[in-house]
Order: C-alpha cells, then sequence, then structure tokens
C-alpha cells in the first residue's frame, strides 16, 4: 500500500491593504456658557490642535502630518458638537488628492453631528485634486432641530498647469431627523460632462457654501446671483455664485469660479448676503 503525504496546507493569503486607515474626532461640550474640547484625538495624517478660543466657541485646526489622501487610504473625520456648544473646525492647508501606489480610490469621509442649541462651523481650506488621484468624499450631517451649521466645501481641480484627478463627492444633511439635503457630484478624469456648458465648462474651481440656521424660518435669505467679473477681457465667462434658500430652514449656496481666489472671494460675499450684510 503506498501512502501520499498531502502537501502542508498553505493558509489563505490574507489581502494586501493598501493606504493608511485612519480616524480623528473631535467632541465640543457646552459649559456654563463656554465650550470646552473634551475629545481631540488626531490619527495617521490628521494632527488636530486647539487654537485661541473666541467668546464661547471652542476652535479648532487640522495640521496635515503627512501626505495624503494617497490612493487606497481611507480616512475619517467626526466632529460633535454637544448640547449648546459652539464648535469651530478649520484646516491650516489645502487637502492635496495625490495619486497613489494602488489603482484603489481613496476615501475621506467627514462626519459632522450638532445637537439641541449647539453651532458647528466646518470651513477647511480647499481640496486640491491633481492629476492622477483619484478619491470619494462624503459628508453625513446630523442637525437637531435648534442647531446651526455653517458648512463650506471647495475643491480646485488641478493643480496649476495639470489636469485634475478624479473626485466624487456626496453631502448628506438631516434636520431633527429628516432629510434636508442630499447631492452628489462627480468631476475630472471618468466623469460624463464635467466641463461641458452644463457644468462647469471652463472653470476649474467650485465649491458650495451651506447654512442651517432656525433664524431662517421666519426671515429666509432671498434668492441671489453674485459675479466676480474678471479683470481681463479676454478670460471667458465670469465666476459665479448662485445663493437659494432651502426649506428646512437652510440656504445653499453653490459657485464656480476661475481660481480659488475668485471662488473663496464669491463664497465669502453669499454668506454676508444670507444674513443681510452683503460686502
Amino acid at each position: 500500500m503506498t501512502f501520499t503525504t498531502p502537501e502542508a496546507a498553505t493558509p489563505a493569503s490574507e489581502p494586501t491593504i493598501s493606504g493608511v486607515r485612519a480616524t480623528a474626532r473631535i467632541t465640543a461640550t457646552g459649559r456654563g456658557g463656554t465650550t470646552t474640547l473634551t475629545a481631540l484625538d488626531g490619527d495617521g495624517p490628521f494632527e488636530l490642535r486647539r487654537l485661541r478660543p473666541r467668546g464661547s466657541e471652542a476652535r479648532v485646526t487640522i495640521v496635515g502630518a503627512m501626505s495624503a489622501p494617497l490612493g487606497g487610504d481611507r480616512l475619517r473625520i467626526e466632529a460633535t458638537a454637544e448640547h449648546g456648544a459652539a464648535l469651530h473646525v478649520t484646516s491650516t492647508t489645502a487637502t492635496l488628492a495625490l495619486k497613489g501606489a494602488t489603482t484603489e480610490p481613496a476615501t475621506y469621509d467627514v462626519d459632522l453631528t450638532a445637537e439641541e442649541g449647539a453651532q458647528l462651523h466646518w470651513l477647511p481650506k480647499p481640496l486640491i485634486s491633481a492629476a492622477g488621484s483619484d478619491l470619494q468624499q462624503t459628508f453625513t450631517v446630523d442637525l437637531a432641530p435648534t442647531a446651526r451649521l455653517v458648512l463650506r466645501e471647495e475643491q480646485i481641480l488641478g493643480r496649476a498647469g495639470e489636469p485634475p484627478g478624479h473626485v466624487a463627492t456626496r453631502l448628506t444633511v438631516r434636520r431633527g431627523g429628516r432629510t434636508l439635503l442630499d447631492q452628489q457630484a462627480e468631476y475630472g478624469r471618468g466623469a460624463v460632462g464635467w466641463d461641458g456648458p452644463a457644468v462647469l465648462a471652463h472653470h476649474r474651481s467650485t465649491g458650495q457654501l451651506l447654512i442651517v440656521d432656525p433664524a431662517f424660518e421666519d426671515t429666509p435669505p432671498a434668492p441671489l446671483l453674485l459675479t466676480d467679473t474678471p479683470l481681463l477681457t479676454d478670460t471667458p465667462d465670469p465666476s459665479q455664485a448662485v445663493l437659494a434658500p432651502l426649506a428646512g430652514p437652510a440656504a445653499l449656496v453653490t459657485a464656480v469660479a476661475q481660481d480659488g481666489l475668485r471662488l473663496r472671494r464669491l463664497l465669502d460675499r453669499a454668506y454676508g448676503a444670507a444674513f443681510g450684510h452683503q460686502g
């Protein structure tokens, strides 16, 4: 009788995990008319720094500790303004999406929560979509009925002299458990029609500003078209922004511009116009 010795079992190879996995968390708690940062946990490329408070508002800036997001990265930031808290979050530099060592897209998820009587300002620097990059970004926002929100997102499609990568973004906002806004957009390599006349045309900077404020229930902002006319006569159509009131109560500003400077200028003007003092 012949016995055949089986080969040693080879364990199934585990899938290769490429890219960085990181989650950062910010929690602001209202106490006696002031706001205290009760959680400030940076991770991976996110270094979180406290800034000097402004009145009752706690302020945090996000510092990029490493190049990210790259292809394959899975990044997430969670920010919560608890009952009665006021939280302002910004960043020191623009977020630069770059091509990684893998063809997998990077993901960057932002999860924001504002409880009763809280206010949350999410105002980071722009996202720059560099050539060859592929990024999927989501914003998920949950607001109590008495909470206030100011959220700005800006995309710069390509660095100077280069084509953009690919970026897909989705914004979902719920207020009191009901959907206030749910929209998505896609730009750059592989996106259909993004540079056509119905979307961005020749513009390479786009962004939006969402303001949710219970005061808008009584006095909603009026619809408004804002224009930033170029100084050079041979420059194509001017940069423009549209302020539109939403049921909610809220206002949404959508802007397209030739560059990030004009984009920010339009969004700032629209913010002032929403509260009746256009600059």
